[in-house]
């Protein structure tokens, strides 16, 4: 199998069947199969993609084992050569996966792409970043923090603003919400660290594990995919945000994170 493809679902059937079928209505010239990974067994979403799509892999778990559970759930029953890691509320097009196969396929050196994310509008998103400060998650949790000295610099450095991308680059992390992997690197690397992570923060330490291992991680604009980027964590600002359990859910993982490297994490490793 070249390329295994996992979709973690957790309460979102309609948006795992329009993925499903984005993958089939763009699929790569060559093989691949399709892991659908259930957190929580949500109602009626194995009879879906039994009657639907009978050739998906449907792995159903019995409770919520966050993104990087449910990740680690799929790798484990995956044969591809290559993994996309996938969000349900993903939409794959036409062309994104050959070439991201193919980029692979020329670089050995690298242990994971990820594609130009577009809005639904088809406006850029962000998905590449350089590594956080500590400072970085408080400046982005602010209404506004352009009055605190060194924020601005701050931020412009963590969202890439000084590079030009429109080629590609190597990155420090990629958005988890599309992540096409080496599984010969993933093998030495190891799965997401969901003992940690339940969810938020999985991508930047697996993306900052594979450097470590002398795996080059890179964004791919040339391979396209659209995003309903929700990010719930960010929906309210200042002290109101810690009264949603996402943005509580997204600091302590933030927290986990700086304990794990005790450092700024300002430099690739």
């Amino acid at each position: 199998m070249d390329i295994s493809i996992i979709i973690v679902n957790y309460h979102a059937k309609g948006l795992v069947r329009e993925c499903v079928k984005s993958v089939i209505r763009s699929a790569p010239k060559c093989s691949y199969e399709i892991i659908v990974v259930d957190n929580g067994c949500e109602s009626g979403l194995a009879e879906l993609l039994k009657s639907r799509f009978p050739s998906v892999v449907y792995v159903g778990l019995k409770k919520n084992y966050g993104f990087s559970g449910g990740v680690n759930a799929g790798i484990a029953l995956a044969t591809g050569t290559y993994i996309l890691v996938s969000n349900m509320d993903i939409t794959v097009l036409p062309g994104s996966l050959d070439t991201l196969y193919g980029y692979m396929e020329k670089n050995p050196d690298i242990g994971i792409v990820g594609p130009r994310l577009l809005n639904p509008d088809r406006t850029v998103q962000q998905s590449y970043y350089r590594f956080h400060t500590l400072m970085t998650p408080v400046y982005r949790r602010l209404a506004s923090s352009s009055w605190i000295p060194g924020s601005t610099q701050n931020l412009s450095h963590f969202l890439m603003k000084d590079c030009d991308v429109s080629e590609g680059m190597d990155v420090d992390w990629l958005l988890g919400a599309a992540l096409f992997v080496r599984r010969s690197s993933l093998n030495k690397v190891g799965l997401m660290d969901s003992k940690r992570f339940f969810l938020y923060f999985e991508d930047t330490d697996w993306c900052r594990r594979f450097w470590q291992k002398g795996y080059r991680v890179r964004y791919v604009p040339q391979a396209t995919m659209i995003h309903l980027y929700g990010r719930d964590s960010a929906k309210k600002k200042g002290l109101f945000a810690l009264l949603e359990k996402a943005t509580r859910t997204h600091i302590a993982s933030g927290m986990k994170y700086f304990l794990k490297y005790r450092d700024d994490g300002t430099k690739r490793p």
